[in-house]
């Protein structure tokens, strides 16, 4: 049986950047990046689609050596999740997550984070990740949500003290 590849969310991130694809990091690492306490196996983003990003996107896919389909407009309009298995973990593209309207929708509110190793991806805000669970109405989120709706406090309370 082949062995997974080791999760490098960084190794994953920094192809992308190589790149120059224009994305936002979403899902379980973006709510780890922003303070909960999570286990992920993966990197989910919501990549802008305009046809030379998706080019990009393509390009940074074969660096990381995925598995997987090319990526173009017409199937990011029919699939809801591409999901890719690369050498350094899994990476998903989510075109349009639940509750939101893509890519532009979510940039507004994500903040670039410094991850470490020259890193500094886009990051959906805790507001947009807690609008996104709870859209998808699923019961197994509900502490994820509550956790989610925590930290959303304890940032506006550090907000009101500066």
């Amino acid at each position: 049986m082949a062995e997974a590849p080791k999760f490098d969310p960084l190794g994953v991130l920094a192809a992308l950047d190589r790149h120059r694809v224009t994305y936002i990091v979403v899902g379980a690492f973006a709510r780890v990046v922003q303070g909960a306490e999570e286990v992920t196996r993966g990197v989910d983003i919501v990549p802008s689609t305009r046809p030379e990003n998706l080019r990009r996107l393509n390009q940074a896919l074969v660096d990381l050596n995925s598995s997987g389909p090319a990526l173009d407009e017409d199937g990011l309009a029919r699939e809801l999740v591409y999901e890719f298995a690369t050498g350094r973990g899994e990476l998903k593209v989510v075109p349009e997550p639940e509750g939101t309207r893509g890519y532009d929708d979510l940039r507004r509110a994500a903040t670039r984070e410094p991850l470490g190793r020259g890193v500094r991806p886009s990051v959906a805000s805790t507001a947009d990740l807690a609008r996104m669970l709870a859209a998808l109405g699923r019961d197994e989120d509900i502490p994820k949500l509550m956790a989610l709706r925590r930290l959303m406090e304890l940032e506006r309370g550090l907000a009101l003290e500066l």
